[in-house]
């Protein structure tokens, strides 16, 4: 079993103090000694007994050791002094920078038309002036904004014209390719008036109703209509027959 935890408090009987008290201080000794040693640490430690006896160990000597803690003490010392100007610097210029922030907000209140009470003739003046020019700057920036667009559009305008006649001259281009036929189809009709049923009907179907719809005369219907001629030839044709036929028996 282990040791049980001790009270730490002031031991009343003197004989076992004075025992506990060697005890502890050898065991205190001794490791700041091993830590000195293994850690390579520069140690000190300074005890007085209640009777006022001085015991002591140094890893590097008592006077360097102190040395060197004075100059860390002074260095802290100054270094907290440093930090308590530097924070009063900063709360000086936190209070300045809160100051401006209220001045600040006051005078864009003054712009807006508040808190004229406490304003006096002069500063209204200066005030009017101020706004004047700000509202002729305003002006400027707007007008010079509006032209800026203004020549935005013409030159999108003048993009599209472009655009435009380079199309146009495209589909011209395009069309002195491709020869218009209106001519053609034209011509056809006028030597063949006849109407895409009936010629549809004369190729696929032949019959005595499609030849009577021609209105063409026996006999020259059928050669007309094969040799593609049109359907006047007939009547210029019968003429012809019939003087040749005088002819022949007039002889």
């Amino acid at each position: 079993m282990g040791r049980g935890k001790i009270e730490i408090k002031r031991i009343e009987n003197a004989n076992s103090r004075q025992v506990t008290f060697s005890k502890r201080r050898a065991g205190l000794l001794k490791k700041a000694k091993e830590l000195a040693i293994l850690c390579d640490a520069e140690v000190a430690v300074i005890i007085f007994s209640n009777t006022g006896k001085l015991y002591e160990f140094s890893s590097s000597g008592m006077k360097k050791t102190f040395s060197r803690y004075n100059k860390c003490l002074q260095g802290s010392t100054e270094m907290a002094l440093v930090e308590h100007k530097a924070e009063k610097q900063v709360c000086k210029e936190a209070d300045n920078l809160k100051d401006e922030v209220a001045k600040l907000q006051m005078k864009q209140l003054q712009l807006l038309g508040k808190n004229l009470t406490s304003v006096s003739l002069k500063e209204l003046e200066v005030l009017e002036q101020q706004l004047s020019e700000g509202l002729l700057s305003v002006k400027e920036k707007k007008e010079q904004l509006l032209m800026e667009q203004l020549e935005q559009s013409r030159l999108q305008e003048q993009r599209v014209m472009l655009e435009n006649e380079t199309l146009r001259r495209q589909v011209e281009e395009l069309r002195g390719f491709f020869p218009s036929t209106d001519h053609l189809v034209r011509s056809y009709l006028e030597y063949y008036p006849v109407e895409r049923k009936n010629s549809l009907m004369s190729h696929n179907v032949r019959g005595p109703d499609v030849t009577c719809a021609c209105n063409l005369e026996k006999g020259d219907s059928d050669t007309t209509l094969y040799l593609g001629l049109p359907s006047d030839h007939h009547k210029r044709k019968k003429p012809e027959r019939e003087s040749h036929s005088n002819d022949s028996e007039s002889q």
